[in-house]
C-alpha cells in the first residue's frame, strides 16, 4: 500500500507587524495545516535581510509542525500571501518582493501593506474599510472592483495623529500642563507618573528628555487614558474624543475616494487601542462615518489579522468556483478560529 499523498500547502499566510509575526499554512480547500507565532521579522527593526531570515525559519518550523518538512530544499507554498508593517510605498514591496522571492517560499509572491488584510479578515464579501488603531493609525480600502486606497500612515510628517503613541504623549501633556498651571485639573496629574511609579508628571518629561526612559513607553499609557475617562475625568474624555474624530476623519477620507459613501461598506477597526472594547470612542467613530456613509456597518475585528492574508492568498488561487471558494473560507475562518492564534 502506497504511503498517503502529503495535502498541498496552497498558502504561505504571513502578517507581519512591528511587535510578532504571524504565519498560517493553508490547503487549497481551506484547512489549517499549521500556525505558528514568532517574533518581529519586519525590516523596519531588524534590516531586510534578517527580516527575511526570520521569517524563513518560522516558516521552516510551520512545516515540520504540518509534517511537511523538506525531503530535498525547502518547500514552496502557491501563493506566498504577505501582510507586512512597512510595505508603505513601491520601492519598500520591490525590495521585500526580493527578498521572499530569492528565499523561494512561495511559488507566486503577494505583498501588501498590514492595513489591508483586517479588511478581508473582518469583510466576508471581500471588500470594506479598515481603521488601524494600534501604536500609530492607518486606514485603507478596497472597492467592489478591487481597487486600493491607502493613507500613506508614516506619522506626523504625513499629517497622522492618533494611536497608542500619540495617547500616551497627550496624556503626559495634559498632566504637566495642568500641574504647572497651564491645563484644566486632571486625574491624568496623578496617573500618568504613578505608571511610572513616579512622582509628578515632569519627571516623566525628565526622564524622557534625558534618556531614562524610551518615548516608546508611553504607548503603555493608553489604558491609563481609557480608565481615567471612564471615571469621569473630562480631560481623558477630550483626548478620546480628539482620536474617535481623527479615526472617522480617516474612514470617510478612504470611502470618499473609493466612491462607497451611497453604499454599504463594512468598516473593520482592528488594532491594540480597540482592545479596550470603550463603547463610547466605538459609537462617536460610528457617528463620524454614517454621517458621510448612512450604510455604514461598523464593526471590530474578531479574528487574527493573518486570517485576511490567507483569504488575499485563497483569493489568488486558479480554477475554483465561487462555491468551492466560499467552502474554503467558510473552512478555514472556523479553523483559525479554533486555532492558538483564534483568540489574538
Amino acid at each position: 500500500m502506497s504511503p498517503a499523498r502529503p495535502p498541498e500547502v496552497a498558502v504561505l499566510a504571513v502578517d507581519g507587524g512591528n511587535s510578532k509575526t504571524d504565519l498560517l499554512l493553508v490547503a487549497p480547500d481551506g484547512r489549517l495545516l499549521a500556525s505558528g507565532r514568532g517574533p518581529t521579522s519586519s525590516h523596519q527593526k531588524v534590516g531586510m535581510d534578517a527580516g527575511a531570515e526570520r521569517l524563513v525559519e518560522q516558516a521552516d518550523a510551520a512545516w515540520a509542525r504540518a509534517g511537511l518538512g523538506p525531503a530535498a530544499g525547502r518547500p514552496a507554498a502557491a501563493v506566498g500571501s504577505y501582510a507586512l508593517a512597512g510595505a508603505d510605498t513601491p520601492a519598500d514591496v520591490r525590495r521585500l518582493r526580493a527578498a521572499f522571492e530569492t528565499r523561494r517560499l512561495a511559488s507566486t509572491t503577494l505583498i501588501v501593506n498590514d492595513s489591508i488584510a483586517p479588511i478581508r479578515a473582518g469583510s466576508e464579501r471581500g471588500w470594506g474599510v479598515g481603521l488601524i488603531c494600534g501604536a500609530g493609525v492607518n486606514a485603507a480600502g478596497i472597492g467592489p472592483d478591487g481597487r486600493i486606497a491607502r493613507l500613506a500612515a508614516l506619522g506626523p510628517i504625513s499629517g497622522d495623529w492618533g494611536g497608542g503613541g500619540a495617547l500616551g504623549m497627550a496624556a503626559l501633556g495634559a498632566a504637566v500642563r495642568a500641574r504647572d498651571g497651564r491645563g484644566p485639573r486632571t486625574v491624568l496629574e496623578r496617573m500618568v507618573p504613578a505608571f511610572f511609579d513616579m512622582r509628578r508628571p515632569i519627571d516623566v518629561t525628565y526622564a524622557l528628555e534625558y534618556g531614562r526612559l524610551p518615548e516608546t513607553a508611553l504607548y503603555g499609557l493608553s489604558p491609563t487614558v481609557f480608565a481615567a475617562a471612564r471615571d469621569g475625568d473630562a480631560v481623558a474624555q477630550g483626548i478620546l474624543d480628539r482620536l474617535a474624530d481623527e479615526l472617522a476623519t480617516m474612514a470617510t477620507a478612504i470611502i470618499r475616494r473609493l466612491h462607497l459613501a451611497r453604499r454599504d461598506p463594512v468598516v473593520v477597526l482592528a488594532g491594540g487601542v480597540f482592545r479596550a472594547r470603550d463603547a463610547s470612542l466605538e459609537a462617536r467613530i460610528a457617528a463620524g462615518i454614517q454621517a458621510v456613509a448612512p450604510g455604514a456597518t461598523i464593526r471590530r475585528l474578531g479574528a487574527p489579522p493573518v486570517l485576511g492574508a490567507a483569504l488575499l492568498g485563497l483569493d489568488r488561487l486558479p480554477g475554483r468556483s465561487s462555491s468551492e471558494r466560499a467552502a474554503a473560507e467558510r473552512r478555514l475562518r472556523a479553523d483559525v478560529s479554533a486555532s492558538e492564534l483564534g483568540g489574538a
